[in-house]
């Protein structure tokens, strides 16, 4: 299905055939995932869980997110509320405005399923772009604190600033 298109850029539903060209292009930024993640989206958007989207440039895969319709994972897991989950544009895709493209149309399908939509950022460097972006598309803390490893992570208890560490941000969709 496609959800939006003009002239360079399409977002429309992840495919098989996009997952190596992905894999491909963040192994040559340095990342070290495999096919897994994005089989298991696929799979779980089969099963009608979640919507697996691509951005796709001049025919490309440039980028993808998930929403999940009624997640079960973070401070809202099992209470109905839509998430947004693994955001990513390709280095070399960035700045051109296909991050925002694929947002828009994340926010869209999750207004179907909720009012408030969630998501959880990493908190080190990495993800400072990320955290920019969402701050800026009206994405506040949730309250709950930092996550560690998918729990809350007590006060003063040990953590690393790794990827597992993060904070759960909410929007009100309407």
């Amino acid at each position: 299905m496609v959800y939006y298109r003009d002239d360079t850029i399409i977002i429309r539903n992840l495919e098989e055939k996009d997952i190596p060209c992905i894999v491909e292009e963040e192994r040559a930024q340095g990342y070290h995932g495999d096919e897994t993640k994005y089989r298991m989206r696929l799979q779980d958007q089969q099963e009608g869980r979640s919507v697996a989207l691509a951005a796709e440039y001049e025919g490309s895969p440039a980028g993808y997110v998930n929403v999940y319709f009624d997640a079960q994972e973070g401070p809202f897991g099992g209470k109905g509320y839509p998430e947004i989950v693994d955001f990513g544009v390709l280095e070399k895709y960035r700045r051109g405005g296909i991050g925002t493209k694929l947002m828009d149309t994340a926010e869209r399908i999750a207004g179907q399923h909720g009012d408030t939509v969630y998501l959880g950022v990493g908190l080190h460097s990495g993800y400072g772009s990320a955290q920019r972006m969402y701050v800026k598309r009206g994405y506040i803390p949730d309250g709950s604190g930092v996550w560690y490893n998918d729990s809350v992570c007590e006060p003063y208890a040990p953590c690393r600033n790794d990827d597992g560490l993060n904070l759960y941000l909410i929007k009100k969709l309407r």
